[in-house]
């Protein structure tokens, strides 16, 4: 195994961590290739600075984790379908991934994680907000969790690909395609036991999920609505003020982002890709 000289700095006290001395562009040892997982499990999720990725490179890295995803309702990269485009123009008031969420849970089997490079990015704003929903398990009662332990939750695509959700509205700068009718419903654990660290996380999120199993909506909002408030509190969270050319690398098991819309005017260009489980 190769020696790393990477450099690791926390950035909060609940998740996130800066990995500098790495270029993602090239081939990594193996060493290098173990402390970013290291890091990727122990921080939940990692950054970098001053990445210059094609899409090739873009994808070889990714590929390291797992197979690629292509999201069901958004088109991909031309040539690259497993590269989201992920543009805001300055005419646009929407902006993608606005909203608290955890990629693709909404899948029967949900991603692992989501690597994303920053191309263009505003003069200010449009940062992202990260969640550990491993650290808003650890801090509810015995009693809650209790409660939790059995139960699952329904998770769909529908709300917001549909015609009237948000991420469906018409975008100059996207193409989006309207869920509605094709999208199922999938049952996953409303505590998730991490598969390669062990730590439970909470496995809901407002922007996917609709009910517990077995219950109705009216019965499930008051309990998701108390999650979805205490899953975001402060103490579990981070923030990442992009750069051209910084990556962001988050675990979709235990982390929920937000993509701030405080940019009005400017542009600001992003490449996605998402790992699958293998």
């Amino acid at each position: 195994m190769a020696k790393t000289n990477l450099s690791i700095r926390r950035v909060a006290g609940a998740l996130g961590a800066e990995i500098g001395g790495v270029d993602l562009s090239e081939p990594l040892d193996n060493g290098t290739q173990d402390a970013i997982h290291k890091a990727f499990l122990d921080h939940q999720v990692i950054f970098f600075r001053e990445q210059d990725l094609s899409p090739e490179a873009h994808k070889t890295f990714a590929r390291r984790f797992g197979p690629l995803n292509v999201h069901p309702y958004v088109r991909g990269m031309d040539g690259h379908p497993e590269i989201m485009e992920i543009i805001k123009e300055p005419e646009d008031k929407l902006n993608f991934g606005g909203g608290w969420h955890s990629d693709m849970s909404f899948l029967a089997k949900p991603s692992i994680g989501s690597i994303l490079h920053a191309l263009e990015v505003p003069e200010f704003g449009g940062d992202t907000l990260f969640a550990s929903q491993a650290a808003a398990y650890e801090a509810l009662s015995h009693g809650l969790k209790e409660t939790l332990s059995g139960l699952r939750a329904i998770h769909s695509a529908n709300r917001e690909y549909s015609a009237k959700g948000q991420s469906a509205h018409d975008r100059k700068s996207m193409q989006v395609a309207e869920a509605e009718g094709l999208a199922g419903e999938y049952s996953h654990p409303a505590v998730l036991t991490h598969p390669e660290t062990g730590r439970k996380a909470l496995y809901v999120n407002p922007a996917f999920t609709l009910r517990f199993d077995g219950w109705t909506a009216r019965e499930s909002k008051p309990l998701l609505d108390y999650l979805f408030s205490h899953g975001r509190s402060e103490a579990f969270t981070c923030r990442f003020r992009w750069e051209k050319g910084s990556v962001a690398f988050w675990d979709n098991r235990s982390v929920w982002h937000y993509a701030l819309n405080d940019y009005p005017g400017q542009r600001r260009h992003m490449r996605r890709v998402t790992v699958d489980p293998a």
